[in-house]
């Protein structure tokens, strides 16, 4: 019996401390300042890559597959006359697909009238001031589908850095901020928790012209950006 009443003295106490420690920390997590901190920063792409490639049409699959063939093959030769890096060039799309005639079927069976035939490719170009150069020389080989522009820089890293810095930066000045308007003063940084993964070029800008070719060219800006949770102590 003794033990018994031992026991249920030992777990009160328990529970007692337990239930302190818990408010203890409550009290504690409600004297914080919570904020979210963003971060941009632009710069001038440095690489860009496109999409595009040969699409034909003819009466059998085999016909408009060779006439896509041969157009790519010669795109290929020239963008290695030019520099491009093999490494650089990959094959995006590769499809045959039949040609349907009377789709209507009330009006009696559909027929296969021809085939298409496409092949794209996506070409990296490193040095941006060729890239309206390389576009001529692609269309001049045959090269009638175009499905994609992107711009980036070739080194982000710097740029995720500076867009975090100034997400950290934006964090805290809203947390001193709302520090002053409450009449507190603002602590040390509890935690730091950054969104979204890490950040990544998101956007572009389109903003100045390449001149000197026959495709114009916006480079515009590439733009990184960053968000940051931040929680901060309210000091004494």
């Amino acid at each position: 019996m003794h033990s018994i009443k031992t026991g249920l003295a030992a777990l009160g106490a328990a529970l007692v401390l337990g239930l302190g420690a818990g408010m203890a920390q409550a009290s504690e997590d409600m004297r914080v300042i919570r904020v979210t901190g963003e971060g941009r920063v632009a710069a001038a792409p440095d690489t860009a890559t496109i999409t595009m490639g040969v699409t034909e049409q003819a009466d059998a699959a085999h016909a408009a597959m060779s006439q896509v063939s041969v157009s790519v093959a010669a795109i290929l030769e020239r963008l290695e006359e030019i520099g491009i890096a093999p490494e650089d060039v990959q094959t995006q799309r590769l499809t045959v697909n039949p040609v349907w005639s009377n789709r209507n079927y009330s009006e009696g069976e559909a027929e296969i009238t021809g085939f298409v035939a496409n092949n794209a490719i996506s070409v990296r170009i490193r040095d941006l001031p060729s890239l309206g150069d390389v576009l001529d020389r692609i269309l001049e080989e045959g090269g009638n589908d175009f499905s994609g522009l992107q711009f980036s820089v070739q080194d982000p890293e710097p740029l995720v850095n500076e867009a975090r810095r100034a997400a950290v930066a934006d964090a805290r000045a809203k947390a001193e901020l709302y520090a002053e308007a409450a009449g507190v003063s603002l602590g040390a940084v509890q935690r730091i928790e950054e969104m979204g993964g890490s950040p990544r070029p998101m956007m572009m800008e389109m903003a100045a012209a390449s001149r000197g070719s026959s495709v114009p060219i916006a480079e515009g800006e590439v733009t990184v950006e960053a968000s940051v949770n931040m929680v901060f102590l309210i000091a004494e």
